[in-house]
C-alpha cells in the first residue's frame, strides 16, 4: 500500500497541521503504554504521521521555537530521522515537514530485530554533540532527551491505538555511514511505529 501524502519539491514531505483534539485522554492513554514488536505493513496516514512527529518533538509554541519535550539549556539536541519505505527524511520541526536525506528502502538498516524491515516507521533519535556547548556528560543528556521523545512517541502511539517498541539494538556505525551524519552527530536509539496486526 502507498502512503496518501505527497511530495511537494524533489525530497520534501509536507506535513498537515497535527489534529489536537484527536486521541484518547492522558490518563488512558499511560494506562495502555506499552510495548509491541509486531507491525501490519500498512503505511501510516498522513494524519498519523504528522501527529506523531509532532507529538514526538514538534514546535508546541512558535513565538520561542520551543518543543513538545524538554530540552536542557533548550539546547534541542537531538533530532528524529524517519525511515520509510520511500527514503530516509529529516523531521524539520519549524517547517513541520520532512525533508530527504537518502533515497530507497533503508529500513532493515534501523535495527538489528527481523520487524524493522517490514514495519512502516522506525523513526532515529540523533544526537548532536556541538549543541551542548557546556555540557559535561553528553552522553547522558542526549539519553535523557531521546527518553523524552521516545515516551511522547509512546503516549501518542497509545492514544492513537498504534503499536511502538523503542530500540537500543542498532550498529551505529552503519547509520551513521549512511545517513551521512557528522562527527558529532551520535545515533542514540530507535523506534518503530505501526499500525496493530
Amino acid at each position: 500500500m502507498t502512503p496518501d501524502f505527497v511530495f511537494s519539491q524533489e525530497g520534501e514531505i509536507p506535513l498537515s497541521a497535527p489534529d489536537l483534539k484527536s486521541g484518547k485522554p492522558l490518563m488512558q492513554a499511560l494506562s495502555e503504554r506499552s510495548s509491541h514488536r509486531e507491525f501490519n505493513q500498512q503505511a501510516l496516514s498522513k494524519e498519523h504521521l504528522s501527529g506523531l512527529l509532532w507529538a514526538a518533538c514538534g514546535i508546541n509554541r512558535p513565538e520561542s521555537g520551543k518543543r513538545t519535550v524538554p530540552s536542557a539549556r533548550n539546547w534541542q539536541d537531538v533530532q528524529v530521522y524517519v525511515f520509510l519505505k520511500e527514503g530516509i527524511y529529516l523531521y524539520d520541526e519549524a517547517g513541520h515537514k520532512l525533508v530527504q536525506v537518502v533515497a530507497g528502502d533503508h529500513r532493515k538498516v534501523s535495527g538489528m530485530q527481523d520487524f524493522v524491515e517490514k514495519a512502516p516507521v522506525n523513526l532515529v533519535y540523533v544526537s548532536d554533540y556541538d549543541r551542548m556547548k557546556e555540557a559535561q556528560d553528553k552522553s547522558l543528556y542526549s539519553g535523557l532527551s531521546a527518553g523524552y521523545i521516545s515516551q511522547n512517541v509512546y503516549l501518542y502511539c497509545a492514544s492513537e491505538g498504534l503499536n511502538t517498541v523503542m530500540r537500543a539494538m542498532v550498529d551505529r556505525e552503519a547509520m551513521h555511514s549512511l545517513m551521512n551524519l557528522k562527527p558529532s552527530q551520535h545515533v542514540v536509539g530507535a523506534q518503530t511505529v505501526g499500525y496493530r496486526k
